[in-house]
């Protein structure tokens, strides 16, 4: 094969790739309806990683969907301690922390049962590669985590619109506004 000329090549490779994208078409449109991602979310410096996870999961790579939603799972958690100033105590994990802020009225239980079903789901088999992830479920794993993460952001990242077409964010303190008062913004509205 390595007589064949790189232009050759590059036709086959990509009559290949269009076969295979056709092919998936289908599936990749389902999967991105039922996902409904939130389309507004602050732009802060997990909101393309969070992007990703959409993507992977439309195109069916779904452990790479479990893997970045754990990720941005744990960037989101961290930043609402964060923007909340709370100080989690030395060891406190995930559930812990998502218990904290469900008590202190900053997230509702709905929301802390998604970040904590998220943290369960394999992490440490995923994140280290254990033997155990030759077991996993991973498609039904992806989709439930992606429908957690959506969850999340509209809880975290709500938002309204006013009569003359401005967003108004719920939770303010999760948005940097600028001097100007506008703030920055992370849009999804197409996959």
């Amino acid at each position: 094969m390595a007589d064949i000329p790189e232009r050759v090549k590059r036709c086959w490779i990509g009559d290949d790739l269009r076969s295979s994208f056709e092919a998936s078409i289908e599936q990749r449109v389902n999967r991105y309806i039922e996902v409904s991602p939130q389309e507004i979310i602050a732009n802060h410096h997990f909101a393309v990683a969070s992007a990703e996870c959409i993507s992977l999961y439309t195109d069916g790579y779904f452990l790479s969907t479990v893997m970045v939603t754990q990720a941005v799972t744990e960037a989101i958690r961290r930043f609402v301690v964060e923007r909340n100033e709370i100080k989690p105590d030395e060891g406190m994990d995930g559930p812990q922390i998502a218990e904290v802020l469900v008590k202190k009225g900053i997230i509702s239980k709905d929301c802390a049962d998604a970040f904590n079903r998220i943290w369960e789901s394999f992490r440490n088999d995923v994140h280290h590669m254990h033997p155990k992830v030759a077991t996993i479920d991973f498609p039904g794993l992806a989709k439930r985590n992606i429908h957690d993460l959506t969850a999340i952001e509209r809880e975290i990242f709500a938002g309204s619109w006013s009569n003359n077409g401005r967003f108004i964010p719920t939770n303010p303190k999760y948005w940097d506004a600028r001097e100007d008062g506008k703030i920055g913004v992370f849009l999804r509205f197409e996959p």
